[in-house]
């Protein structure tokens, strides 16, 4: 404790003072706060990893019908003929709810690629040729 204040301009002084504490400790708790976000980021990944498992992101429709038609039908007909019932019920879940997220992460991606294929030709982007364009333009 400080001593006993006598007059205005200490306790100005002592205000400051008390502020520039309160303004440090302040400082020091959301440094503390970061630090332990960052220490439990494996945690909160390995969380968010398990919700993928359990849970079937909705908002691609036809994605997810893809993707099950193409589980349902090389996985479990095919990778999964010879195993048990529950294996048959169990990796199925997991992987159409996992590949439900996985395609609407890469769903821009995707579709960005597809634009790059439909308006190239054999690989190489469509123009036309120097000769026809000049033989185009001498007939108009």
């Amino acid at each position: 404790m400080t001593k006993p204040i006598r007059s205005y301009d200490e306790l100005l002084r002592e205000r400051k003072r008390l502020e520039l504490l309160l303004l440090e400790q302040k400082l020091i708790i959301y440094d503390d706060i970061h630090l332990i976000k960052e220490e439990l980021r494996p945690v909160r990944n390995t969380f968010q990893f398990i919700k993928k498992l359990m849970t079937q992101d909705k908002t691609s429709l036809l994605l997810n019908l893809g993707s099950e038609i193409a589980i349902d039908s090389l996985i479990t007909k095919f990778i999964l003929s010879r195993a048990g019932w529950l294996t048959k019920i169990v990796i199925p879940f997991f992987l159409k709810n996992f590949s439900s997220h996985f395609l609407a992460e890469q769903k821009e991606k995707w579709l960005e690629k597809l634009k790059t294929w439909i308006s190239h030709r054999n690989g190489k982007e469509h123009k036309e040729d120097s000769s026809y364009a000049e033989n185009k333009r001498d007939v108009e």
